[in-house]
């Protein structure tokens, strides 16, 4: 059996979302998915529109999602130590960045697989639409 995990905010749930826990579960027989903290949220100087334990039902009701976890910090090794899955899913704008080169020599054998970027859509791009109408 193999175990993937994946991460990640999921405000505003739209097809992106939907794109890279489809492609995700595709590849695997079990997939576990993080769901980024409030307060985890905020390292970016952001805030999510949606509360913490809202974005987690959302995700739990996907249908592509085995598991949800609280993501409360960005240590993906410690995350592997705990979960032992066997790959990790990333979407492909971090692709060839250091620090997942790094991560996947951490925790051989198991892989950092790159999943296509929905790039007609993010939730950033969501909240500018939405903030440009109320101006």
């Amino acid at each position: 059996m193999i175990v993937g995990y994946t991460a990640g905010v999921f405000d505003l749930f739209h097809v992106g979302h939907v794109n890279m826990l489809k492609t995700a579960r595709g590849l695997c027989d079990k997939l576990i998915v993080a769901v980024s903290s409030d307060e985890l949220v905020s390292y970016k100087n952001k805030k999510s529109v949606i509360c913490f334990e809202d974005r987690k039902a959302v995700v739990e009701s996907c249908k592509y999602v085995d598991i949800v976890v609280g993501q409360y910090d960005l240590d993906k090794f410690n995350a592997y130590k705990k979960l032992k899955f066997d790959v990790i899913f990333v979407g492909d704008d971090w692709y060839q960045k250091d620090q997942w080169i790094d991560l996947e020599k951490k925790i051989s054998p198991a892989k950092v697989i790159f999943i296509p970027y929905t790039k007609s859509t993010s939730s950033t791009l969501i909240n500018k639409i939405i903030e440009d109408k109320r101006k």
